[in-house]
């Protein structure tokens, strides 16, 4: 399939009908918006607007402003570069909301992946992880790298792999002779039941480990049980860091992505 035709399938299968939501997040239509959040201490919003905002994109805007500032949630209106209207970064902007670094939204087929070679070095051990004490090996990892909460990537994936453990695999490689050691890298799918997607996550290497071929590794790995499972797609938003390795492996990058973050000032 060429890029255009995977966005389109991606558009019609995922955005569309909100296919990739957060498990066990409330999700709402309401009007143009697609809301999705959770509430609580560490509660949290996301918005999407797939079919545009219509003839009054600021009003829209404002109603999911007052929506979360009445609920203190701060919360996250994702934008895609084809989004409607072309100018809803700057609207975003000047409501109060902070943008973000933009991504690459990778899309690609299984089988593409599948046709690629992959070698780990023998020196390490992909597995899936068991327990609370590998996802907090991992929150590790993924806090040493991005600063973005040892407690908070901890807590999420051990919730989720405990009340939807159909829809999550996570895996982590770590070094073969220190299996208490520091996990050296780790990534996880998620499955979406019914699109034909599945979507990768995570990937993050420490320095040290680079270049060995484990983010591809645990690539190919993921895309293999995707097939197993009977996806046909595969979805990343990828870094820069990132992009050029999925892109080389035979994925494409379709589009852009740019997360605006909104924080309610008593948070």
């Amino acid at each position: 399939m060429t890029p255009d035709e995977l966005l389109d399938v991606f558009h019609r299968r995922i955005r569309l009908p909100d296919a990739d939501t957060i498990p066990g997040w409330k999700v709402e239509h309401i009007g143009l918006v697609h809301r999705s959040y959770v509430e609580g201490p560490e509660g949290a919003g996301f918005v999407e607007t797939p079919r545009g905002l219509g003839d009054n994109p600021d009003a829209v805007i404002a109603g999911e402003l007052a929506f979360f500032r009445e609920r203190g949630l701060p919360f996250e209106w994702k934008t895609y570069a084809y989004d409607e209207p072309a100018d809803l970064g700057e609207r975003l902007v000047r409501a109060g909301f902070t943008q973000e670094d933009p991504e690459t939204l990778i899309l690609g087929e299984v089988d593409r992946i599948l046709q690629r070679p992959s070698a780990l070095p023998s020196k390490v051990v992909l597995r899936e992880a068991d327990g609370p004490d590998d996802f907090h090996r991992i929150a590790v990892l993924m806090d040493t790298l991005w600063n973005n909460g040892l407690e908070r990537i901890e807590e999420r994936l051990s919730a989720e792999a405990r009340m939807f453990p159909e829809r999550l695999s996570v895996f982590l490689v770590e070094d073969g002779l220190r299996r208490e050691g520091p996990v050296v890298s780790a990534a996880w799918i998620r499955f979406h039941p019914g699109t034909g997607f599945a979507s990768l996550w995570g990937g993050g290497t420490l320095p040290e480990w680079r270049r060995q071929g484990l983010y591809s590794s645990l690539l190919v790995h993921r895309a293999r049980l995707a097939k197993e499972r009977g996806y046909e797609f595969l979805r990343v938003d990828a870094s820069e860091d990132s992009r050029p390795i999925l892109q080389k492996l035979g994925l494409y990058g379709v589009t852009t992505t740019t997360p605006y973050e909104w924080t309610p000032e008593t948070r």
